[in-house]
C-alpha cells in the first residue's frame, strides 16, 4: 500500500530517477536466539545516517519497512530507525524451513537453492525492505542465507533390516542395504560412514557414493558362508555424521544365509536286520528308513525307491513308501513265499548321488493261530477311544475283554501294560473274561490322555496286543488363582486420569469356557478404580492425592465360567507416593514479636512455625533470612529467630524482615512471611542537658528584675520514650547571698526570680539542677550548674570566671519534684468528650484574660522606663556569647515540649 501511495502522489520522473533495486547478503546460523544481529541496512547500503556525515540541509529521518510481513518476516526483527536486521523470537530451524525443492522462490519466504547462493545446499530466507523517504528511497531485496548446524542425528527409516546372503558367495562380494539413514542436515553435517559394531570376522561395511551426493551403504563378504553350521547374523549397522561432535543413528541388521543344495541324503546305518512272522496279517508295519539332508526347503526333499537289483517279488510282498520311508506287508505270506529277502532302498535327493541301505527281511514260519482279544465297552467310547470325566468315583468300569484261543489247544493269559490309574482283573465266576475299571480319581489337569494296552499270550509265546486309548473330559473343579494373593502398587500422586497400575493374571487349571477367567472389582473398592473383566487392567480414573489418602487396600475377584462358577479373591495395596506439590505454609502470613531493646546477642526472640503437607525429603523445610541476615540469624531445624547482637531502639525502633521457607523437593516450593520486630525501650539513656552549654557558663541578673520574671532555664532531652522520656527538673543545691530566691519549673526547667532582690542579695548564685527521667524500674539522672551574677552591670568578668572555677561548697537537697506526669501520647478514653472541650474552653478564656493584663501593665511601665527595656533585654543573653540570638524566642513550653 505504502509503494502505490508513493507511485500515485510524488512526481514520477521524481520517483524513477531516485528509486533503484539493490541486494544484500547475509548467512546466519540455524536455532540462533532472538536478538542475535543479522546486519545493518543503513551501514551496508552506505546511507548518510551510516556514514556519520551530517547534511547540509536537515532531512527527514530514514525508515526502514518490510514490504510483506509473509513467512520470512515472522522470523527477523527489522528496526525502523537504525535499519538494523536481528532474529525474532521464531527460532530458525533449517530443516523445516527449507524443504528441498525446485530451487522456485517465493516472495518473503524460504527457497532451497538460488542463483545468488554459493551452493545447491544453500537455504535462503528472502525479505523485501522498502527505504524512506522519497529522496533516498529504494526496494531493497534481503537474501538470508541459513547455514545448517548438525542438530540432526542420522535416523534408519526402519529400526530392523534384514539381508540375505547365498552361502556360496564368494569372498568380496558385494550387497547394498537397502533403507540407508536419513539426515535432514547437509554437508558434512549429514550422513559420512557406517560401520558394524560385529563383523563376526566374515562382513565388512563400505559406502558409495552416487552424482546427486547419496552415500549407500554396501555389505561385503570378506570369508566362506556355511548355512548348515550358521544360518544366521545379527548385529547393528551404526550410521555417523560429519558434525562436530559427530552424532549417530543405529538399526538392527539381520544377515540371513540362504541355502544352497550343497548337502545330499546320508542314511545313520548302512543295513537293517528286521524279523517277520509268517502269520503276519496285511498291512503289518515291517521297517522304516530314514536318510537326512542337511539342506533346507526342496533342496533337502527326500523321496525312498528300491534298487533296480530287488527282485519284482520282494516289491510285491514289500510296499515302500516313497516320501516317509515305511515298509509294510502288502501280500499274505504262504508257504512259497522266500524266507529271506534283501531290500536294498536308495534315499534320493536333486541333483545328488542317492544314499544306500540294506534291509534284511527274515520270514519265521508259524503253524499256529495267536490268541483273540474282544473288546466290549462300558464306557463312551468312538473310533476306539473311551471318554471318561474327571469326577468319575474309583472302580468305574470301562469294557469286558474276551480273551479266547482260535485252536482251543493252548492256554491263554492276559495282562495290563501301559501307566495310568486302572486294573484288568478277571471276572468270576467266568475264566476268559477281565474287567478294565479305574483305582483312582482321574485328573484332567494333569494328565488328559492314557493309552494302554491288553496283552493277550499262549503258552507257545505268541502275543496279542489290543491298544485302548482313554481321554479324560474336564470339569469345573478348579477355581481361578491369583499369581499373587497380596498385590502391593506404588503410584505418584496427581498421576494423569486413567492411570494404569498393573494387569492382574489368573489362570484356571480347567479347559475351555471353564478356564476362561473374568476379573471383578470387590464391593470395598473406591469407585474411581476400574477393572477391565476381560485383560485385567486395573487403573485409576482421577488424580490421587496423597495429602487427601496415602493407601489403598479393598479386594479383587477372578470368576471363572464354569457351572457353576467358583471364584477366588485377592489384595491389591495401593501406595500413593508423595510428590512436591506443596508449598511450605507459615501459621501466619505476619508475625510480630515485641522486644525489649538491649536484648542479649542470640537470644530466642521468637518461634516462626511453618509446616509443609507432603512427606518425606518433599516436607523437610529449611528457613532463611531474606534482608538484614547479617543482623539476624533463623534456626532452621526449630524456627527460633535470634539476633546476632544485642539491639538499641535509639538506633532502631523496629525491623521488617522477610523469612523464606524452602522445601526438599526438587524443584523445591518456597513460601515467604513477614516478620515484624517491635523493640520495647528500656530506660538505658539519661536525660541529656542542652542548655546550659556549661557549667562554667553565667547569666547578668539586674536587681530590678520583677519577682515572678523568667530569668533563664535548662533545657534537656531524652532518646527513651514514654514514661522513660519524661523529664523532671529540680534544684538539689543552693549557693549564693539568698538563694532560695530562685525557683525551678519541674515540667519545663524554667528558672524564675520568686522574690524582689536587694543591695545585700548582689553577687553569685551557683544553682545545682537536676534533671531527672521518670524510668522503670530506676529512673536515671543528669546535673548542671546553672550560675546567676546579680549586679547591675559586669565590670570585672575576670573576677566572675575566677569564682566559677572554684569549687562550689553546696549541699545536697535531694527530694523529689512533686510533679504530675502526664503522658505524651493518650489514648482517647471511650467516654464522651463534651467534658474536656469545656474545660479547655475555660482555660483559654483566662488564658486570653492573663495576656491581656500583662499586655496593658507592661505598656505603662514602658512609658516611664523605656531605657530599662534595652537593659532587661541583655539580661537574657549569656555573657559567653555561646547561645544564638534565635533562642531568645523560644517560648518555655516548646523547649520542654522538645
Amino acid at each position: 500500500h505504502l509503494l502505490l501511495f508513493l507511485l500515485f502522489v510524488g512526481p514520477f520522473n521524481c520517483f524513477a530517477s531516485y528509486s533503484r533495486a539493490t541486494e544484500l547478503f547475509y548467512s546466519l546460523n540455524e536455532g540462533l536466539p532472538a536478538g542475535v544481529l543479522i546486519g545493518s541496512l543503513a551501514h551496508d547500503l552506505r546511507l548518510p545516517t551510516a556514514s556519520g556525515q551530517r547534511p547540509a540541509a536537515p532531512q527527514p529521518p530514514l525508515s526502514f519497512t518490510l514490504a510483506s510481513r509473509g513467512l520470512g518476516g515472522q522470523y527477523v526483527q527489522l528496526d525502523n530507525r537504525s535499519g538494523e536486521l536481528h532474529t525474532s523470537a521464531v527460532e530458525i530451524d533449517r530443516e523445516a524451513l527449507c524443504v528441498e525443492s525446485s530451487g522456485a522462490t517465493v516472495f518473503g519466504g524460504a527457497a532451497a537453492g538460488s542463483s545468488s547462493s554459493p551452493s545447491s545446499e544453500s537455504c535462503l530466507l528472502l525479505l523485501d525492505v522498502l527505504v524512506l523517504p522519497q529522496e533516498y528511497f529504494r526496494l531493497v531485496k534481503v537474501k538470508i542465507a541459513i547455514r545448517d548446524v548438525n542438530d540432526n542425528a542420522p535416523r534408519f527409516p526402519v529400526p530392523h533390516i534384514r539381508l540375505s546372503v547365498p552361502e556360496n558367495a564368494p569372498v568380496n562380494t558385494r550387497l547394498a542395504i537397502e533403507h540407508p539413514a536419513l539426515d535432514p542436515d547437509v554437508g558434512t553435517n549429514s550422513v559420512q560412514t557406517y560401520r558394524l559394531r560385529d563383523n563376526y570376522g566374515v562382513f565388512t561395511l563400505d559406502v558409495e557414493e552416487n552424482e546427486s551426493g547419496e552415500r549407500t551403504p554396501y555389505l561385503i563378504v570378506m570369508g566362506a558362508l556355511d548355512r548348515e553350521t550358521r544360518e544366521e547374523y545379527v548385529t547393528v549397522i551404526v550410521a555417523e555424521d560429519g558434525g562436530t561432535p559427530p552424532l549417530v543413528g543405529s538399526a538392527t541388521l539381520t544377515i540371513g544365509i540362504s541355502d544352497i543344495n550343497d548337502n545330499c541324503p546320508q542314511f545313520s546305518d548302512s543295513q537293517l536286520n528286521i524279523t517277520l512272522y509268517g502269520n503276519s496279517s496285511l498291512g503289518t508295519h515291517v521297517a522304516s528308513v530314514h536318510a537326512v539332508d542337511m539342506d533346507l526347503g526342496s533342496n533337502a526333499q527326500i523321496t525312498y525307491s528300491y534298487s533296480q537289483k530287488v527282485p519284482q517279488p520282494s516289491r510285491d510282498l514289500f510296499h515302500l513308501d516313497e516320501s516317509t520311508g515305511a515298509i509294510t506287508l502288502s501280500s499274505k505270506v504262504d508257504g512259497d513265499t522266500p524266507r529271506l529277502h534283501r531290500l536294498i532302498i536308495l534315499g534320493n535327493g536333486p541333483g545328488c548321488i542317492p544314499a544306500v541301505i540294506t534291509v534284511l527281511v527274515t520270514i519265521i514260519k508259524v503253524m499256529m493261530r495267536p490268541p483273540e482279544v474282544v473288546p466290549r465297552f462300558i464306557a463312551n467310547e468312538a473310533e476306539g477311544v473311551v471318554y471318561l470325566k474327571e469326577l468319575e468315583p474309583v472302580n468305574t468300569p470301562i469294557a469286558f475283554f474276551t480273551i479266547k484261543d482260535p485252536d482251543e489247544k493252548y492256554k491263554v493269559n492276559c495282562y495290563l501294560d501301559g501307566d495310568g490309574p486302572f486294573r484288568l482283573s478277571p471276572y468270576k465266576p467266568y475264566n476268559n473274561e477281565y474287567l478294565l475299571e479305574t483305582t483312582k480319581p482321574l485328573d484332567y489337569e494333569t494328565q488328559q490322555l492314557y493309552e494302554v494296552s491288553v496283552v493277550a499270550w499262549n503258552s507257545e509265546g505268541f502275543h496279542v496286543n489290543k491298544i485302548v486309548k482313554i481321554q479324560v473330559l474336564d470339569d469345573n473343579d478348579n477355581s481361578p488363582v491369583f499369581s499373587q494373593q497380596l498385590i502391593e502398587l506404588s503410584i505418584e500422586e496427581n498421576n494423569v486420569p486413567n492411570a494404569f497400575l498393573t494387569k492382574l493374571h489368573a489362570t484356571d487349571a480347567d479347559s475351555g469356557e471353564r478356564g476362561q477367567v473374568s476379573y471383578f472389582l470387590g464391593p470395598d473398592a473406591p469407585s474411581y478404580f476400574s477393572l477391565d473383566k476381560t485383560t485385567g487392567v486395573l487403573a485409576v480414573s482421577t488424580q490421587l492425592d496423597r495429602e487427601e489418602k496415602e493407601k489403598y487396600r479393598y479386594t479383587v475377584k477372578a470368576v471363572d465360567s464354569g457351572f457353576p462358577p467358583r471364584e477366588s479373591i485377592a489384595t491389591v495395596t495401593i501406595t500413593v507416593l508423595d510428590k512436591n506439590d506443596n508449598s511450605p505454609r507459615f501459621i501466619n502470613k505476619d508475625f510480630s514479636f515485641f522486644v525489649p531493646e538491649n536484648f542479649p546477642g542470640f537470644g530466642e526472640i521468637g518461634v516462626i512455625s511453618v509446616t509443609d503437607a507432603d512427606a518425606g525429603q518433599n516436607g523437610w523445610v529449611a528457613l532463611s533470612v531474606l534482608n538484614g541476615s547479617d543482623i539476624f540469624v533463623i534456626d532452621t531445624g526449630k524456627g527460633v529467630l535470634r539476633a546476632k547482637v544485642s539491639l538499641d531502639r535509639e538506633q532502631q525502633s523496629s525491623y521488617v524482615l522477610w523469612i523464606e521457607a524452602v522445601d526438599g523437593g526438587d524443584p523445591a516450593l518456597s513460601s515467604t512471611a513477614k516478620i515484624t520486630i517491635l523493640l520495647l525501650d528500656i530506660n538505658d539513656n539519661p536525660p541529656l542537658v542542652l542548655f546550659p552549654q556549661s557549667n562554667m557558663s553565667y547569666l547578668l541578673v539586674l536587681p530590678s528584675t520583677l519577682p515572678g520574671s523568667p530569668i533563664t532555664e535548662v533545657y534537656a532531652v531524652d532518646k527513651d520514650t514514654g514514661m522513660n522520656a519524661v523529664i523532671a527538673y529540680s534544684i538539689i543545691g543552693r549557693r549564693g547571698p539568698r538563694p532560695e530566691s530562685f525557683r525551678i519549673d519541674p515540667k519545663t526547667g524554667n528558672i524564675t526570680l520568686e522574690e524582689s532582690l536587694m543591695r545585700n542579695d548582689y553577687g553569685l548564685y551557683r544553682l545545682l539542677v537536676k534533671v531527672s527521667d521518670h524510668g522503670y524500674p530506676e529512673p536515671l539522672h543528669s546535673t548542671i550548674m546553672v550560675n546567676l551574677f546579680v549586679n547591675d552591670t559586669v565590670s570585672n568578668e575576670s573576677y566572675i570566671e575566677s569564682l566559677l572555677r572554684k569549687e562550689p561548697d553546696i549541699s545536697i537537697e535531694e527530694k523529689q519534684p512533686q510533679i504530675s506526669i502526664e503522658p505524651t501520647h493518650k489514648k482517647m478514653e471511650s467516654a464522651s468528650c463534651m467534658p474536656t472541650l469545656v474545660a479547655l474552653s475555660i482555660i483559654s478564656l483566662g488564658s486570653i484574660a492573663l495576656v491581656t493584663g500583662m499586655g496593658i501593665y507592661i505598656c505603662l511601665r514602658k512609658g516611664k522606663k523605656h531605657h530599662r527595656a534595652d537593659e532587661n533585654l541583655e539580661v537574657q543573653i549569656p555573657l559567653n556569647g555561646r547561645i544564638s540570638l534565635h533562642m531568645l524566642e523560644k517560648k518555655p513550653m516548646e523547649i520542654s515540649n522538645i
